[in-house]
């Protein structure tokens, strides 16, 4: 059986089956949406208030407290400075917060993979649609004898549908993900920033040695 034959076999079918993969595969994307959005939202904290009183409990020489404020925040900029402050020494902590901060981008980044995909392969599956629905509308042309009928300009826009899903699908999917990828590398960012504050307190300490 040729490639032609295994085409018309699949479209024996249609193509309502491709838009309901489509419809499937957009309510997947919509549940990841959903939940990176809470995990952003309820892991968001005043950054640069929390740097400025993280700063000022190192210069007061104060770590207890300025531990136990970063683990009041619920963000990830303070799980990476947390990290620092437990290390014996610039370069444990200088470890310890480039891990950390490794875990919590991989955090951020789970599920995200969905998105993308989705985002550039969605096009595609809807192109397979149509396809599939301008195959069934050769052959309504035939057995009609080439007359234009109701059954053909059916076929015909069960298959430009099929196209417009996929981009539907497809445009929400990019956009969530390129979103999300610029929040992950503000909050990389700002951490890296609360990361240089632990270690240029620890360089400045009399007992910090290397």
């Amino acid at each position: 059986m040729d490639i032609i034959e295994r085409l018309l076999a699949i479209s024996q079918y249609g193509s309502r089956w491709v838009m309901w993969l489509l419809i499937a595969l957009s309510v997947a994307a919509f549940a990841v949406m959903i939940e990176r959005a809470v995990l952003f939202f309820s892991s968001r904290d005043d950054t640069a208030r929390l740097r400025g009183e993280l700063r000022r409990l190192l210069r007061e020489n104060d770590v207890e407290l300025a531990r136990r404020r970063l683990e009041e925040s619920p963000s990830f900029e303070a799980r990476v400075a947390a990290a620092g402050l437990e290390a014996e020494g610039v370069a444990s902590a200088e470890e310890r917060m480039q891990g950390e901060t490794e875990l919590c981008k991989l955090t951020m980044e789970k599920n995200l993979a969905l998105l993308g995909t989705l985002g550039n392969n969605a096009p595609f599956i809807g192109l397979l649609g149509t396809v599939i629905g301008i195959v069934r509308s050769f052959r309504e042309l035939q057995s009609s004898s080439g007359q234009v009928s109701a059954g053909l300009m059916s076929e015909i826009g069960e298959a430009l549908v099929a196209t417009a899903i996929g981009l539907l699908v497809a445009l929400p999917a990019v956009a969530a993900f390129n979103l999300f990828q610029r929040l992950i590398r503000a909050r990389v960012g700002r951490a890296t920033v609360m990361a240089h504050e632990i270690l240029a307190y620890l360089k400045a300490r009399p007992s910090a040695a290397e």
